[in-house]
């Protein structure tokens, strides 16, 4: 009976007093909130006891599973000696010790770190310097930027800048600075109306027209490689990423890659710039970087980036930025036994055959008669459905299609999140085979259930 008044009252506490993010309240108010109580592995348990598959991770970042020993004893350990102490001045021995980590996985050419707090961040902080470097070389009128259609980067007034959902990013815009927007070569719904079959890539043609008009005023040119996540886990075509990055050099332009999402081992390898041996001048992390344990995140940036903010202290060159948890001893701390397990746990090549898996059991959703099309990169996976597989007619927001699918796999002990009509699955790395087979098969009847009764 206690529990039963305490599970009430912490829902009625939600309910009264929170504000939830991408919630729409009015509507959220009149459920029965889900109360997480505790997590072990890849399952999440509720106020009641109940078990769910953690499929999305926790929102993308959670890696090796949920109490993971060996980073809840790094934690814990380090508590032991301090939790927090200031970055702007001091170091600490983790925020060293993750810094070094850091350089010696991410690709060869990024040499410094920059900590803060979460993804949002971590773009802002790529976008600053980006701006402040070509001020400083005397290119003045280097103040713009260029970002993909349907590209997401976070939710601070310069990442929304850089944003190019317009149900997320629209309203602000009055706010926003100069950014030109590319075609995303989304190739389900090619923007330019091409087919694989007759493609030749032809939204690099576009960029570069963008380029070839505006480059003397583009700072940098800034995009998730590989996965666009929040525009639809849109996957580019081998070669695009390479393409990208062969184009900012000839034009003169830094190149930010967004791998807050992408980093750590998601895509079949630790960073996804690596398939195509690119190295952006500034590469933004978070998510995963600590197993999803705590805020953390980090700027990766080149040694000529970091010289050109070196000088005199009169001479103002200074990088004017910081928070008050940046080099965070705790999430550092987390995030070295993360990066440890990878090495221990040989993370990336026991991922292999699960991604070979996942692409063999996503393969029978075809046959479901709104699938539109099934996307996959790593254990990154979306499948976007359509009231018409011909016509690729999409379902109306008033359907809430996903949101109906994502219900009834609530039922079956799955927690999944959609975007849109597009259903994602992105389970923790250490997720077993037999595991996967649940969650697939768990989301796959919610899909016929709901889709063929509407």
């Amino acid at each position: 009976m206690f529990e039963e008044i305490r599970k009430e009252q912490l829902q009625t506490w939600d309910k009264t007093y929170l504000w939830h993010p991408f919630t729409q309240m009015q509507e959220y108010v009149k459920e029965t909130p889900l109360v997480i109580a505790e997590g072990k592995g890849i399952y999440l348990k509720d106020i009641d006891g109940n078990e769910y598959i953690d499929g999305v991770s926790s929102m993308w970042c959670n890696l090796h599973g949920h109490r993971k020993k060996e980073i809840d004893d790094a934690i814990k350990a380090q508590l032991d000696k301090i939790a927090h102490s200031t970055f702007l001045g001091p170091t600490n021995i983790p925020a060293s010790e993750l810094g070094k980590k850091l350089i010696e996985i991410v690709p060869n050419g990024l040499n410094k770190v920059f900590y803060s707090d979460n993804g949002s961040t971590a773009n802002e902080v790529a976008l600053k310097m980006a701006f402040q470097y070509w001020q400083h070389k005397g290119r003045r009128d280097k103040t713009q930027f260029i970002a993909l259609q349907y590209g997401y980067h976070g939710d601070t007034i310069g990442t929304m800048a850089v944003g190019g959902i317009e149900l997320y990013h629209k309203v602000f815009s009055p706010l926003y600075f100069k950014t030109h927007f590319a075609p995303s070569p989304y190739c389900y719904r090619c923007p330019l109306n091409k087919i694989p079959e007759d493609c030749s890539m032809e939204c690099l043609g576009t960029l570069e027209k963008i380029l070839q008009e505006h480059a003397d005023n583009v700072a940098a040119m800034i995009m998730e490689p590989l996965v666009q996540g929040v525009g639809g886990m849109l996957m580019h075509p081998k070669g695009y990423l390479a393409g990208v990055s062969k184009l900012c050099k000839q034009y003169d332009i830094l190149l930010i890659l967004d791998e807050v999402m992408t980093g750590f081992g998601r895509t079949g390898k630790m960073f996804a710039c690596q398939h195509e041996c690119v190295v952006p001048d500034l590469m933004p992390l978070s998510k995963g970087i600590n197993g999803g344990y705590m805020p953390l995140a980090a700027t990766l940036a080149t040694q000529e980036i970091y010289d050109a903010f070196l000088g005199e202290y009169t001479h103002l060159k200074t990088f004017f930025h910081g928070h008050t948890y940046t080099g965070h001893p705790l999430g550092c701390a987390a995030s070295l036994a993360s990066i440890h397990l990878f090495e221990k746990e040989n993370i990336l090549e026991n991922l292999q055959p699960k991604i070979q898996h996942l692409k063999e059991k996503l393969s029978p959703f075809k046959v479901l008669k709104h699938v539109g099309e099934i996307r996959q990169c790593g254990l990154i996976a979306a499948i976007e459905l359509v009231k018409d597989t011909k016509t690729k007619e999409p379902y109306s927001w008033i359907e809430r299609i996903g949101v109906q699918i994502c219900l009834e796999a609530k039922k079956q002990g799955v927690l999944i999140r959609p975007l849109g009509h597009i259903i994602v699955i992105m389970p923790p790395l250490i997720i077993t085979i037999d595991e996967l087979d649940r969650l697939l098969g768990v989301i796959y009847e919610s899909i016929r259930t709901v889709t063929e009764k509407v």
